[in-house]
Protein backbone atom coordinates (compact mmCIF):
# COMPACT_ATOMS: atom_id res chain seq x y z
CA UNK A 1 0.00 0.00 0.00
CA UNK A 2 1.25 3.74 -0.55
CA UNK A 3 1.72 5.34 1.83
CA UNK A 4 0.71 9.28 1.55
CA UNK A 5 1.63 12.71 2.96
CA UNK A 6 -1.10 13.83 5.48
CA UNK A 7 -3.06 16.45 3.85
CA UNK A 8 -6.59 17.94 4.50
CA UNK A 9 -7.03 18.76 1.04
CA UNK A 10 -6.53 15.37 -0.39
CA UNK A 11 -8.70 12.36 0.96
CA UNK A 12 -7.61 8.57 -1.46
CA UNK A 13 -10.51 6.86 -2.70
CA UNK A 14 -9.03 4.45 -4.61
CA UNK A 15 -5.71 2.95 -5.84
CA UNK A 16 -5.00 0.85 -9.13
CA UNK A 17 -1.83 -0.97 -10.17
CA UNK A 18 -2.13 -1.11 -13.77
CA UNK A 19 1.26 -2.01 -14.96
CA UNK A 20 4.16 -3.63 -12.55
CA UNK A 21 7.14 -4.58 -14.91
CA UNK A 22 9.64 -1.78 -15.32
CA UNK A 23 8.31 0.47 -12.65
CA UNK A 24 4.68 1.07 -11.16
CA UNK A 25 2.19 2.56 -12.81
CA UNK A 26 -0.81 3.55 -10.61
CA UNK A 27 -4.03 4.90 -11.20
CA UNK A 28 -5.67 6.78 -7.80
CA UNK A 29 -8.80 8.21 -7.23
CA UNK A 30 -9.31 11.00 -5.13
CA UNK A 31 -10.91 13.48 -3.91
CA UNK A 32 -9.80 17.25 -3.71
CA UNK A 33 -10.43 20.56 -1.89
CA UNK A 34 -10.55 23.35 -4.10
CA UNK A 35 -9.57 26.63 -3.31
CA UNK A 36 -13.04 27.64 -3.65
CA UNK A 37 -14.17 25.35 -0.75
CA UNK A 38 -15.73 22.87 -3.36
CA UNK A 39 -14.60 18.69 -2.96
CA UNK A 40 -13.94 17.36 -6.70
CA UNK A 41 -13.42 14.11 -7.77
CA UNK A 42 -9.89 13.38 -9.50
CA UNK A 43 -8.35 10.71 -10.84
CA UNK A 44 -4.50 10.51 -11.94
CA UNK A 45 -2.20 7.79 -13.39
CA UNK A 46 1.44 8.36 -11.57
CA UNK A 47 4.33 6.48 -12.67
CA UNK A 48 6.80 5.22 -9.63
CA UNK A 49 10.14 4.62 -11.07
CA UNK A 50 11.95 5.85 -7.59
CA UNK A 51 14.22 8.69 -6.95
CA UNK A 52 17.41 9.66 -8.78
CA UNK A 53 20.84 11.61 -9.15
CA UNK A 54 22.77 13.49 -11.69
CA UNK A 55 26.27 15.22 -12.02
CA UNK A 56 28.10 17.46 -14.23
CA UNK A 57 31.71 16.55 -13.93
CA UNK A 58 33.48 19.88 -14.85
CA UNK A 59 37.39 20.80 -15.09
CA UNK A 60 37.77 24.62 -14.92
CA UNK A 61 41.61 24.39 -15.63
CA UNK A 62 40.80 23.31 -19.43
CA UNK A 63 37.25 24.70 -19.57
CA UNK A 64 35.43 20.88 -20.44
CA UNK A 65 32.93 19.21 -19.13
CA UNK A 66 32.22 14.79 -19.60
CA UNK A 67 28.59 14.16 -20.68
CA UNK A 68 27.21 10.82 -22.07
CA UNK A 69 25.38 10.00 -25.13
CA UNK A 70 23.06 6.86 -24.77
CA UNK A 71 20.30 5.66 -26.67
CA UNK A 72 16.75 6.13 -24.90
CA UNK A 73 13.57 4.44 -26.21
CA UNK A 74 10.93 6.79 -25.30
CA UNK A 75 13.02 9.74 -27.04
CA UNK A 76 13.25 7.16 -30.28
CA UNK A 77 9.36 6.71 -29.68
CA UNK A 78 8.91 10.31 -29.90
CA UNK A 79 10.69 11.63 -33.13
CA UNK A 80 14.33 11.79 -31.99
CA UNK A 81 15.90 9.92 -34.90
CA UNK A 82 18.69 7.96 -34.02
CA UNK A 83 17.53 7.84 -29.99
CA UNK A 84 20.70 9.23 -28.69
CA UNK A 85 20.54 11.78 -26.05
CA UNK A 86 23.58 13.50 -24.93
CA UNK A 87 23.13 13.80 -20.89
CA UNK A 88 24.55 13.89 -17.50
CA UNK A 89 25.21 10.47 -15.76
CA UNK A 90 22.32 10.07 -13.52
CA UNK A 91 20.68 6.92 -12.53
CA UNK A 92 18.01 5.71 -9.94
CA UNK A 93 19.24 5.55 -5.71
CA UNK A 94 17.41 2.22 -4.86
CA UNK A 95 18.50 2.12 -1.58
CA UNK A 96 21.59 4.43 -1.54
CA UNK A 97 22.14 8.01 -0.50
CA UNK A 98 22.28 10.42 -3.55
CA UNK A 99 25.56 11.34 -2.93
CA UNK A 100 26.62 7.53 -2.62
CA UNK A 101 24.60 6.84 -5.81
CA UNK A 102 25.87 9.50 -8.21
CA UNK A 103 29.51 8.59 -7.01
CA UNK A 104 28.79 5.15 -7.95
CA UNK A 105 27.34 6.18 -11.17
CA UNK A 106 29.98 8.66 -12.37
CA UNK A 107 32.34 5.97 -12.09
CA UNK A 108 30.00 3.14 -14.07
CA UNK A 109 29.05 5.47 -16.71
CA UNK A 110 31.84 7.73 -17.25
CA UNK A 111 35.20 5.94 -15.99
CA UNK A 112 35.94 8.80 -13.59
CA UNK A 113 36.02 8.68 -9.97
CA UNK A 114 35.28 11.41 -7.62
CA UNK A 115 35.46 11.64 -4.21
CA UNK A 116 34.00 15.09 -3.33
CA UNK A 117 30.63 15.76 -4.76
CA UNK A 118 28.21 18.86 -4.20
CA UNK A 119 24.61 19.08 -4.10
CA UNK A 120 23.59 22.05 -5.76
CA UNK A 121 19.56 21.63 -6.28
CA UNK A 122 16.52 18.97 -6.11
CA UNK A 123 13.98 18.72 -8.62
CA UNK A 124 10.66 17.08 -9.62
CA UNK A 125 11.33 16.81 -13.83
CA UNK A 126 7.96 15.51 -14.58
CA UNK A 127 5.54 16.34 -12.13
CA UNK A 128 2.32 16.00 -13.61
CA UNK A 129 2.70 12.10 -14.38
CA UNK A 130 5.65 10.72 -12.62
CA UNK A 131 6.88 10.92 -8.93
CA UNK A 132 10.62 10.97 -9.68
CA UNK A 133 12.55 13.53 -8.05
CA UNK A 134 16.20 14.26 -9.08
CA UNK A 135 19.12 15.07 -6.87
CA UNK A 136 21.66 17.20 -8.93
CA UNK A 137 25.40 17.45 -7.77
CA UNK A 138 28.34 18.65 -9.63
CA UNK A 139 32.10 17.63 -8.85
CA UNK A 140 35.94 18.77 -10.38
CA UNK A 141 37.41 16.35 -12.61
CA UNK A 142 40.73 15.79 -13.87
CA UNK A 143 42.73 13.24 -16.33
CA UNK A 144 44.03 11.20 -12.84
CA UNK A 145 40.70 10.71 -11.88
CA UNK A 146 40.23 8.32 -14.94
CA UNK A 147 40.18 4.79 -13.57
CA UNK A 148 38.09 2.78 -16.05
CA UNK A 149 36.63 3.39 -19.92
CA UNK A 150 32.81 3.88 -18.45
CA UNK A 151 29.89 2.44 -20.80
CA UNK A 152 27.67 1.70 -18.43
CA UNK A 153 26.53 -1.91 -16.86
CA UNK A 154 26.03 -4.57 -19.49
CA UNK A 155 23.50 -6.48 -17.45
CA UNK A 156 21.45 -2.77 -17.00
CA UNK A 157 21.21 -2.50 -21.05
CA UNK A 158 23.91 0.43 -20.52
CA UNK A 159 25.58 0.93 -23.52
CA UNK A 160 26.94 4.59 -22.94
CA UNK A 161 29.31 6.85 -24.90
CA UNK A 162 31.59 9.05 -22.67
CA UNK A 163 31.56 12.59 -24.13
CA UNK A 164 34.70 15.25 -22.94
CA UNK A 165 33.60 18.36 -24.51
CA UNK A 166 34.39 21.97 -24.01
CA UNK A 167 31.86 23.69 -21.81
CA UNK A 168 31.36 26.92 -24.34
CA UNK A 169 30.70 24.22 -26.88
CA UNK A 170 27.77 22.65 -25.11
CA UNK A 171 25.76 25.99 -24.32
CA UNK A 172 25.72 26.33 -28.10
CA UNK A 173 24.85 22.74 -28.41
CA UNK A 174 21.50 23.67 -26.59
CA UNK A 175 20.84 26.23 -29.25
CA UNK A 176 21.01 23.84 -32.00
CA UNK A 177 18.77 21.28 -30.38
CA UNK A 178 22.21 19.14 -30.10
CA UNK A 179 21.34 18.73 -26.09
CA UNK A 180 17.91 18.07 -25.38
CA UNK A 181 17.84 16.48 -21.76
CA UNK A 182 16.09 18.77 -19.37
CA UNK A 183 18.50 17.43 -16.48
CA UNK A 184 21.92 18.30 -18.35
CA UNK A 185 20.15 21.39 -19.54
CA UNK A 186 19.94 22.23 -15.93
CA UNK A 187 23.31 21.53 -14.90
CA UNK A 188 24.73 23.33 -17.81
CA UNK A 189 22.65 26.76 -17.19
CA UNK A 190 23.69 26.21 -13.40
CA UNK A 191 27.73 25.75 -14.40
CA UNK A 192 27.06 29.39 -16.47
CA UNK A 193 25.67 30.92 -13.64
CA UNK A 194 28.21 29.27 -11.23
CA UNK A 195 31.25 27.53 -12.24
CA UNK A 196 32.47 28.67 -15.59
Amino acid sequence: MIAFPKNDRVRIIKVEVLSDDWYVLNKTSFDYLRNNGEWQSQSRETYDRGNGATILLYNLNQQTIILTRQFRFPAYVNGLNDGLLIETAAGLLDTASPEERIKAEAEEETGYRVHHVKKVFEAYMSPGSVTEKLYFFVAEYDPDSKVSEGGGLDHEGEDIEVLELKFSETLKMINTGHIQDGKTILLLQYAALNLF
